[in-house]
């Protein structure tokens, strides 16, 4: 009996974690201060929302298009070569 008790226990402790942890992953992807989003600058697979084209993050399929945008520090997107700030 000790041992089912203690694996619920570690099982109830690790869906709690987990649900923390996804809505951590979640919420660093909303807009955040001080950050832009940058268009034209994303390498393949590495964007961070969708577009026209697609709606999930991560689906780019081309380096630098131009509609696939990042989150970045506000200022850095106007120093990057066809960065262009998305309004």
């Amino acid at each position: 009996m000790k041992n089912d008790t203690s694996a619920i226990a570690k099982a109830a402790l690790a869906g709690v974690l987990a649900i923390g942890l996804s809505a951590g992953a979640s919420s660093a992807l909303a807009g955040k201060a001080g950050m832009e989003k940058c268009q034209g600058v994303v390498k393949a697979g590495k964007n961070d929302c969708g577009t026209s084209k697609h709606g999930c993050a991560g689906m780019a399929s081309s380096d630098s298009a131009a509609e696939e945008w990042v989150y970045l520090p506000v200022g850095t997107c106007a120093k990057l070569s066809g960065g262009k700030v998305k309004s």
